[in-house]
């Protein structure tokens, strides 16, 4: 169950429509990340008051706890966790792949599957694209992803040459027809994307997209981007990759990033983004703001008086009023700066919420401005404003 509306475009920037089994969800779109099926440090209202679309859950993670025996009680992750918009869950693929180390010797990667040691208790374990499958069928999310080798860019100082990231991103094209085939077999009613790996190198990045384009996903992904590459080669494969898959299927960019990458993304042709640094960052009273980022910690805070961003409509920032005109919330630098030398634990939650209310604002008005066709003109008022300073 996926539809795909394409309402305009400027440029290779997209805006769209995307329906899936539990709702509607308007693009470009950020996806909070909930690994252990919580976002981490806000409730499920806070994160639809906020306009939060669509969440991830992490395959692997749930797989070992709570585990598929549970989440088959709960007929998935939207009645267990509480949440009834759309949820993408990853593969368990990226997680394996960070089991390795920085020499690879935490998993053992064959033609079937992935050998490992459980995280949680040691146990021996196998994962396979058709268990990938079988577990995001459990799960119910609207959106399954194929399970994939995320390519490493460096082991151990050894930079990934073009014949190993060919032989990795051939893998992940025979594991992806073989989720697709378990995918139908098993009858999963929602939607499975593939996912574009290859490295660094554009020719790989072309032949894994015709050949997943070729098995007729109903939406694409490009993987294998922020895991550890200088930056300038993400953006050189964010400029090439994204606006040559099918213009009638979304397209969703992997583990990216900061509120830069997410317009640099968009302009390229992206149409989803998922990143877990809004919530990680806030935990580390790393704050981001339309004006620059600041951190909370730092001592020049301590008497500031003014909120952390006075354009911003969050809890944090700004307040809610009540029927009766009570006001909550609108806490001040100096507030913030307290609870984080003091290690309390509304600190970090004020801070998520402020970091996740930037990042879906962002995308609102990226939305918007596409919508006025005058992205462009977005675009450069963004970058004069981030670079202004907080």
């Amino acid at each position: 169950m996926l539809e795909f509306e394409l309402v305009k475009t400027q440029g290779h920037a997209r805006r769209g429509r995307l329906t899936v089994t539990h709702g509607v969800v308007e693009t470009p779109v950020f996806m909070p990340v909930g690994t252990y099926g919580t976002v981490k440090g806000v409730t499920p209202r806070s994160l639809e008051e906020m306009g939060a679309q669509i969440i991830l859950g992490n395959t692997f993670h749930l797989w070992m706890r709570p585990g598929v025996d549970v989440l088959q009680q709960f007929g998935g992750l939207h009645r267990f966790e509480r949440w009834s918009k759309p949820i993408l869950t990853d593969s368990g693929g990226f997680q394996v792949w960070s089991l390795g180390g920085s020499d690879g010797t935490g998993r053992k990667i064959s033609e079937e599957g992935v050998k490992f040691a459980s995280p949680v208790n040691g146990d021996k374990l196998f994962l396979t694209p058709e268990i990938s499958m079988q577990i995001q069928t459990h799960l119910n999310s609207d959106i399954v992803m194929q399970f994939d080798e995320c390519t490493p860019y460096d082991t151990q100082g050894h930079v990934t040459t073009e014949a190993e990231a060919r032989i990795s991103m051939e893998l992940s094209r025979r594991w992806a027809l073989r989720c697709k085939s378990e995918f139908v077999r098993i009858e999963n009613p929602n939607a499975l994307f593939g996912i574009v790996q290859g490295g660094m190198f554009e020719p790989l990045r072309e032949e894994s997209l015709a050949a997943l384009v070729a098995m007729d996903f109903p939406g694409y992904a490009v993987g294998g981007v922020s895991v550890g590459e200088p930056k300038e080669e993400m953006l050189r494969i964010m400029a090439h990759t994204p606006h040559r898959l099918p213009n009638s299927k979304p397209r969703y960019l992997m583990g990216v990033g900061t509120p830069e990458d997410l317009v640099e993304g968009v302009t390229q042709g992206v149409d989803m983004f998922d990143c877990v640094m809004p919530t990680r960052n806030a935990r580390n009273g790393h704050l981001f703001t339309r004006f620059g980022d600041l951190k909370i910690r730092n001592a020049r805070h301590r008497t500031d008086e003014r909120p952390l961003d006075e354009s911003c409509g969050c809890y944090a920032c700004k307040g809610t009023t009540s029927a009766t005109g009570e006001v909550s919330g609108g806490f001040s630098r100096a507030y913030l700066h307290h609870l984080e030398r003091c290690g309390e634990m509304l600190g970090p939650m004020l801070a998520t919420i402020h970091n996740l209310h930037y990042y879906l604002n962002l995308m609102r008005e990226i939305r918007e401005a596409l919508d006025a066709e005058t992205f462009p003109h977005f675009v450069r008022q963004f970058k004069r404003d981030r670079l202004r300073g907080v």
